[in-house]
């Protein structure tokens, strides 16, 4: 499981977007959003860069990325 903290994830919208991103190269990824502290968890089977990548291409900036 990886955490990434996402710069410009403001609302339950923005989380849906990233979510959609993850789900093309991961059908079964779980995501679970705060919106408050703009922060992901991100449970794939995808390396924390590929996953970092989409995120990025869906218009977001990833700050930090850690697993956990």
């Amino acid at each position: 499981m990886y955490e990434f903290k996402v710069q410009g994830m403001t609302c339950g919208s923005c989380a849906n977007t990233i979510t959609y991103a993850l789900r093309s190269i991961d059908p079964k990824v779980k995501v679970s959003a705060d919106v408050k502290s703009q922060t992901l968890r991100v449970e794939s089977n995808q390396d924390q860069g590929a996953l970092s990548s989409l995120i990025e291409e869906a218009g977001y900036t990833v700050v930090s990325a850690t697993s956990v």
